[in-house]
């Protein structure tokens, strides 16, 4: 079963590489069909298995052998494992589906920002979207409580907790780094979104000091924020009360 989530995961990820493309272009990501952005040919099925054509395509395009960048089978690889470990913690559960979604949607999110410097808000309303049917359907199937009222006011204290900030540092941080945060926010709640923040804003300082020891950037270079938001929701979804238990053990028991 691990294997099969782990192929279905690269397959979507071969969707969210056209989805990273056409978006931010504007662009329909269902047509027109899946073709080659240097000489526009359409791509045949076996031009889209993920991975596989890439390699046998020794990474160029089968037409006009133009080099194809290496990110696209990166993406694939990283969505098949993401995937993977959402079913590792939640096994085959309406969880999986629903988070698997999110970090589809988050990985679009991650390299449109990496690359072009915006989040764009189509993106920010599937998010809130699927966490409303989420919260209905796990209210519907399992009589959990959908606790709108923690998801809102995370939604809420995270979004003016950015808006401060941007005012603060007037303009370091961008518009839609707030409706990111605040998205998460109503996945999260209000505590564990806090926990993201501070955890995003830490990680943002360490990778930012080496981009800059190794010059990779330099101090005038702005740095997407959006990948450090992203990796501390990550880290706090999965391990995010361990986090927390360990805290408070260690500085209020």
């Amino acid at each position: 079963m691990a294997i099969l989530i782990f192929l279905y995961g690269t397959i979507i990820g071969s969707f969210l590489n056209v989805c990273i493309y056409r978006t931010p272009r504007g662009e329909s990501v269902v047509f027109p069909r899946s073709h080659c952005p240097k000489c526009s040919t359409p791509l045949k099925w076996y031009d889209l298995i993920p991975v596989f054509s890439f390699i046998t395509g020794r990474g160029k395009c089968r037409y006009c052998r133009e080099a194809i960048s290496l990110q696209y089978p990166v993406i694939e690889i990283l969505n098949g494992i993401l995937y993977l470990i959402i079913y590792l913690k939640f096994g085959f559960t309406i969880e999986f589906f629903f988070y698997s979604i999110i970090f589809s949607v988050l990985i679009v999110i991650t390299f449109i920002d990496l690359e072009h410097m915006i989040i764009p808000d189509i993106l920010i309303v599937l998010i809130i979207s699927f966490t409303i049917l989420h919260k209905f359907a796990s209210y519907i199937l399992y009589n959990k409580s959908p606790e709108l009222l923690n998801s809102i006011g995370g939604l809420i204290f995270s979004s003016i907790l950015f808006i401060m900030i941007i005012l603060v540092s007037k303009g370091g941080m961008g518009t839609g780094d707030v409706t990111l945060i605040g998205s998460l926010g109503f996945i999260l709640g209000i505590k564990n979104i806090f926990l993201t923040i501070f955890l995003s804003f830490i990680l943002g300082a360490i990778i930012s000091i080496i981009l800059l020891i190794t010059k990779i950037k330099n101090k005038k270079d702005p740095i997407p924020f959006a990948p450090f938001i992203i990796l501390a929701f990550f880290i706090v979804l999965f391990w995010g009360d361990n986090i927390l238990f360990w805290y408070t053990n260690k500085f209020f028991s």
